[in-house]
């Protein structure tokens, strides 16, 4: 149970890092408006980093079900405790999200653009090309699993890890990042997806559900890929 919290929280922290940089960019009248992507990848950077420091030390810190299902698949995991990483990590984003909308609220009366105040809680792709899209997502994921083993196996960055994790996100965001906005990661796009969809956001939209399934699938074929890859190369 202590480990579900600590993915439930330390998801938590990565949401309110992410999707508040994002807020910070993308919402009117936000002191950081129009930062830009160079701010909204070292932002995700950061957040992944801090969620890794705060949830590390007794999970792991997957806070993403396509790593820990790439984990799983290849011996690094028991399979027994999948579903409740996933349910910790799923309920943290939910509520990461809803913490970003409290503490934005009066922008999202300001934004006009239903698209701005949707790229904070989920993405889209840039062109919407289907097969692409997963491919994008798969790949991303992929470069994030094995960056991961890679990362772990390497004793001379112990005790910077996460800090090393975050440079690797902000890597893929700014090198792949660019097609789909680079969810790499089920519980960060479905959770706040979820929270867009409830929360009485001004003038909101809908949530694109049809899209939606692209960045679950996309990342955990990715994940266990990556996973694969590196088991096979080392």
């Amino acid at each position: 149970m202590a480990e579900v919290i600590a993915e439930f929280v330390g998801t938590m922290i990565l949401i309110i890092f992410g999707a508040g940089v994002i807020a910070a960019v993308n919402l009117k009248e936000s002191k950081a408006e129009g930062a830009g992507w160079l701010t909204i990848a070292i932002g995700w950077g950061f957040a992944v980093a801090l969620g890794v420091y705060v949830s590390g030390t007794v999970s792991e810190a997957h806070l993403n079900p396509a790593v820990t299902i790439g984990f799983a698949a290849i011996g690094e995991f028991p399979w027994s405790q999948v579903p409740g990483y996933i349910i910790g990590q799923l309920l943290g984003a939910i509520a990461g999200a809803v913490v970003i909308f409290l503490h934005y609220y009066p922008h999202w009366k300001k934004t006009d653009d239903p698209g701005a105040k949707f790229s904070v809680f989920a993405t889209a792709p840039a062109i919407k090309h289907t097969p692409s899209n997963f491919g994008s997502e798969l790949i991303g994921t992929a470069v994030l699993v094995f960056g991961l083993l890679a990362i772990g196996a390497n004793t001379f960055s112990e005790g910077l890890n996460p800090l090393v994790v975050g440079v690797l996100i902000i890597a893929i965001g700014l090198s792949l990042g660019g097609p789909t906005g680079y969810a790499i990661n089920p519980a960060r796009d479905l959770g706040p997806r979820i929270a867009h969809a409830l929360l009485p956001i001004h003038k909101k939209g809908p949530s694109d559900w049809a899209y939606a399934w692209v960045p679950i699938l996309g990342p955990i074929t990715g994940g266990v890929i990556g996973a694969f890859a590196y088991t096979m190369i080392f």
